[in-house]
């Protein structure tokens, strides 16, 4: 399984960005992905998680303003990202789990079998 980030960049605070993580490959469980966002000095931190046709899940930092969706015709996980602070800076990585047993938590790293490459946000 192959994930792969794009849209990240350098914005003015206020401004946003769409991030785009398109997954390929068998034995990927499509109902169960996440963002997370890593910044310099700082832990792995769950940005917002999809399973199926639910609405997402958030982290609160980020809660009205950003949007988790998924586009199943094309294996694409996207997140828009509005209103966008200095405090969003930070590496971005889609997340996305295999097919196996356990609870799925969507902030949690462990819940999560592969990794895209991330995409850098800088917000000054």
């Amino acid at each position: 399984v192959q994930l792969v980030e794009s849209g990240g960049g350098s914005v003015r605070p206020g401004g946003s960005l769409t991030l785009s993580c398109t997954a390929s490959g068998d034995a990927f469980n499509a109902n169960c992905l996440g963002w997370f966002r890593q910044a310099p000095g700082k832990e792995r931190e769950g940005v917002a998680g999809i399973t199926g046709g639910a609405p997402g899940d958030y982290a609160d930092t980020v809660k009205g303003r950003f949007t988790i969706s998924q586009d199943d015709a094309d294996n694409t996980l996207y997140l828009q990202m509005n209103s966008l602070k200095p405090e969003d800076t930070g590496m971005y990585f889609c997340a996305g789990r295999q097919y196996r047993s356990g609870v799925w938590r969507w902030d949690s790293p462990s819940s999560y079998d592969f990794w895209g490459q991330g995409t850098q946000v800088t917000v000054s």
